[in-house]
């Protein structure tokens, strides 16, 4: 960590695969056979992102059985006030790649988590 959380946010932003996790999870809590469908990376470099995303406050996890669900931070912050964080992320949210995310995400969650993982794990 450092000294200067904001500067922890800021890394952690600083990757579009995260700042695209982040994005969706405002608005959806997904289990993390969701986001690497999304996301379309290998889940293990989804968990480090998540990781890292966790570590600057900004998600959580909830574990219900042997799914983990991530959602953002009741008061994700990371040395901001929430109110500038929301706008940053408000205005981050009216791009191009974050509509084509959330158009994707539309069509992910129609998918049974079980069978999602189950094809990831198959590969």
């Amino acid at each position: 960590m450092n000294d200067f959380p904001a500067v922890n946010l800021f890394r952690a932003l600083g990757d579009e695969s995260r700042l695209r996790a982040v994005l969706v999870l405002r608005r959806h809590e997904l289990c993390v056979c969701q986001i690497v469908e999304l996301l379309g990376l290998a889940p293990s470099t989804v968990s480090k992102h998540l990781a890292i995303l966790r570590e600057a406050g900004l998600i959580e996890a909830r574990k219900m059985g042997r799914w983990v669900h991530y959602r953002t931070a009741p008061a994700p912050g990371g040395g901001l006030p929430g109110d500038q964080l929301s706008a940053i992320l408000d205005s981050l949210a009216t791009t191009r790649p974050a509509h084509r995310d959330d158009r994707r995400l539309k069509e992910i969650l129609k998918l049974d988590p079980e069978v999602l993982c189950e094809k990831q794990r198959r590969g």
